[in-house]
């Protein structure tokens, strides 16, 4: 996105994103058909691996740290030995985390009905996986499920819902000193937008971590970045609550006493082994893989390139197309990004294909998405992300603060007011999102 600045007004050449006219049929049948065969043996077998890097992570860190003294080495300080300590812990809690998102991921296939053919073993082998990780098991996967039915839909998506301009309480769109597409502001309706939305840098790097420590137990418990029209105290743990149905409530109740066994083992274990060491072993490898979990999810769903609709321009083939595939850590090196991709399992690289057909395991998924992306190159489409990092959240995050009250086909706004994105058919033409351009 590129700007110019002329007569008190800024204008930018905007990116063009072509809005998706395939059917599901379009997009099904460009994946090979064996990519679709779900196997109970060859999804257990990622659980071990999984537990066994894991466990060598452990076994590793316990054998070193025992080397870390005057007997085996010679620092210049005694106070290098403590720092060495907490440095080795910090990896071991780094990559356990990295390790433990991939188990998390195996659970999140179980919700789908991809780690095998039988239901009873999806939902069993899901419920122990997602409770040991603090997660409501039947809870999330209902609402997920919600979520992939309705992928960039304003009032049905469940999660990483745009806010929209009055939502926020900014100034009232005002058609003489803006376009209603992003593409130019005055510098007044700048200046307004920036005072009331911020846009420091040390105020973006702050709400990124915030949101990426905390972002994920807030949408469990009080519907952070969810859909906005629920009641307030929505949360994951209420059998009552709003997206919930009757005949669910026993699902809800039995997520509910994996969270309270879950919750009892960590008690147990800090009375048993102390606090400092489940903290430690445990507690901090859990921090991370909650914020792999809301850093991989946020970049997936959030970009100025990608559209968000209403309902009237919505369809399930535009809403999955509504996602991005990005190679998590891949901004650090090829190698990294080898590891942080197979680590948890392609979730983030073949996300488009994820939405396209959720029941694709993802030792399939990788051909399969190789398949799809051939078709919507031919469509003109191309859902390839900046690799995801902290830098790719914290530029997303400056980038994407509000869409407009008007329009179908909506692009996220940064905080002066301007879009990166406008809507495109098929035909070439511009689209006006459901706003009549003339009324500019």
């Amino acid at each position: 996105m590129s700007d110019r600045s002329e007569k008190g007004f800024t204008t930018v050449k905007q990116n063009v994103c072509v809005i998706p006219d395939l059917t599901i049929k379009d997009l099904l049948s460009a994946i090979p058909a064996h990519c679709f065969k779900r196997s109970a043996l060859r999804s257990s077998l990622y659980i071990v691996y999984d537990l066994v890097m894991i466990s060598g992570i452990y076994k590793t860190a316990t054998y070193l740290d025992t080397l870390i003294s005057p007997e085996y080495v010679s620092l210049p300080h005694p106070l290098l030995y403590p720092a060495a300590r907490l440095s080795l812990w910090a990896g071991y809690s780094f990559w356990t985390g990295l390790f433990a998102t991939g188990l998390w991921v195996i659970a999140h296939e179980c919700g789908h009905q991809a780690f095998s053919e039988s239901k009873l073993i999806n939902n069993s082998v899901g419920w122990v996986l997602h409770s040991a990780l603090g997660v409501p098991y039947h809870s999330w996967r209902i609402t997920h499920a919600k979520h992939h039915a309705s992928t960039g839909h304003m009032t049905q998506d469940q999660v990483f819902v745009p806010k929209t301009r009055s939502q926020l309480g900014l100034p009232a769109f005002n058609p003489t000193k803006e376009d209603i597409l992003g593409s130019s502001v005055s510098d007044e309706v700048m200046r307004e937008l920036k005072e009331a939305l911020g846009d420091s840098p040390i105020g973006a790097t702050i709400g990124a971590a915030t949101y990426l420590l905390g972002g994920w137990p807030a949408y469990l418990i009080r519907n952070a970045s969810g859909q906005k029209r629920y009641p307030k105290g929505t949360n994951h743990f209420n059998p009552d609550a709003v997206m919930f149905a009757p005949h669910q409530r026993e699902s809800i109740i039995l997520s509910d006493i994996g969270i309270v066994l879950w919750l009892a083992g960590i008690a147990g274990s800090i009375y048993t082994y102390g606090f400092l060491t489940v903290f430690r072993l445990y507690l901090v490898p859990y921090l991370w893989v909650n914020h792999w979990l809301v850093l991989i999810t946020f970049l997936q769903h959030t970009d100025p390139i990608l559209p968000h609709y209403r309902a009237s321009e919505f369809t399930f083939p535009r809403g999955a197309l509504a996602t991005l595939d990005r190679n998590l850590l891949g901004g650090c090196g090829s190698i990294m990004g080898w590891i942080g991709a197979h680590a948890t399992h392609g979730i983030s690289e073949t996300h488009v294909l994820h939405h396209v057909s959720s029941k694709i395991p993802h030792y399939n998924a990788w051909e399969a998405s190789d398949a799809l992306r051939k078709r919507l190159e031919q469509a003109g489409i191309k859902l390839e992300g900046a690799p995801g990092g902290w830098g790719e959240v914290y530029r997303v995050f400056k980038e994407c603060k509000f869409v407009e009250d008007e329009g179908n086909i909506l692009f996220y706004k940064n905080s002066s007011g301007l879009a990166a994105t406008r809507p495109a058919f098929t035909d070439g033409s511009a689209s006006d999102s459901g706003v009549e351009l003339d009324k500019i």
